[in-house]
């Protein structure tokens, strides 16, 4: 389970800096509970994230059948998919 609390926490933190390609390694240093994956918004196929803004979007994972799946339901998510937008 995510909060919205969370979500909120790691959406502010994201916004303050430039998004790197390790930033999953950083959130899960803060948030070990939580999954983290970094890609680009472009990559993500079929899901809508549940927290955007300028230079990436947040999605939601839940892995609790085995396979990893999006999900818009906070209460079973385990992860998030830090996607980064790039500049055109």
């Amino acid at each position: 389970m995510i909060s919205q609390q969370q979500l909120q926490e790691i959406g502010e933190w994201l916004g303050s800096q430039p998004i790197v390609t390790d930033v999953d390694q950083q959130l899960r240093k803060r948030y070990n509970d939580i999954h983290f994956t970094y890609c680009m918004d472009d990559d993500v196929i079929g899901a809508r994230p549940v927290y955007e803004q300028a230079g990436f979007n947040l999605y939601l994972v839940d892995s609790s059948k085995h396979c990893l799946s999006f999900t818009q339901d906070m209460g079973v998510a385990s992860g998030l998919v830090v996607a980064e937008i790039e500049d055109e």
